[in-house]
């Protein structure tokens, strides 16, 4: 009884962490500063969205959804919010990419575009991959971007519709808390939209928020874009 007392207890804390990450609007007050400069003292604000197929753009059939994916919604977004702002979102996602991968060629093709915000979304395939492989990868983009004082945001997984992620001893489970678990070790920024996706499963409803087997449509795009905003806000 103690044990399990122990269990909830813990469980519960890791929940509040989460939560309180993703509210702590502070994390990026220095860019959420440039966003409402107004001409001729403003400069542009550069945010770089690194990963696999998802933030690629990808739905189904290959076929890229660019203005319907979530960088695309997010910067509409983020344009509603700070009319006066200049801003780019950058792409340097990879479809069928895994963060091994995208680590080695972090310093080529992200810091080149001088980021102020850089998110990182692996998870999905890092599913493929040990979960130490995966760590040590994530933690050098997180050093590397730290290193320049560019601010990190992690993202956890959208869904595979082959796997029941509202099973605790899903295959994808292991990463999204690694992920959770780095931005709580390195005081990173964390958009957590698996536990939403979670959640529409549990109401049977995935298939409505997705465009093939593992790519989300453009309401599940927005699920992700929901747990980014808090941050710019």
């Amino acid at each position: 009884m103690l044990k399990c007392l122990s269990a909830l207890f813990l469980t519960a804390m890791v929940v509040a962490n989460v939560v309180a990450q993703v509210a702590d609007t502070s994390y990026l007050s220095s860019v959420r500063r440039e966003l409402r400069t107004q001409w001729p003292k403003s400069r542009r604000v550069n945010i770089v969205f690194h990963g696999h197929s998802v933030p690629a753009g990808y739905w189904d059939n290959h076929e890229v959804h660019t203005l319907e994916s979530y960088p695309n919604l997010f910067l509409k977004a983020l344009k509603g919010h700070y009319p006066y702002a200049v801003v780019n979102v950058i792409v340097t996602a990879i479809g069928g990419e895994s963060s091994p991968s995208g680590a080695k060629r972090f310093e080529a093709e992200v810091l080149p575009h001088q980021p102020d915000v850089v998110f990182i979304d692996y998870a999905l395939n890092d599913r493929f991959q040990p979960l130490d492989k995966t760590r040590e990868a994530l933690e050098k983009m997180i050093q590397t971007a730290q290193a320049r004082n560019i601010k990190v945001i992690l993202v956890t997984p959208s869904p595979d519709q082959r796997i029941d992620i509202a099973d605790p001893s899903n295959p994808l489970d292991p990463y999204a808390a690694q992920i959770r678990e780095l931005a709580r070790q390195y005081g990173t920024g964390l958009a957590d939209p698996y536990i939403d996706f979670q959640k529409v499963v549990r109401e049977g409803k995935l298939k409505e928020v997705m465009s093939s087997i593992n790519h989300p449509n453009e309401k599940g795009h927005t699920m992700i874009v929901d747990r980014i905003m808090p941050y710019f806000f």
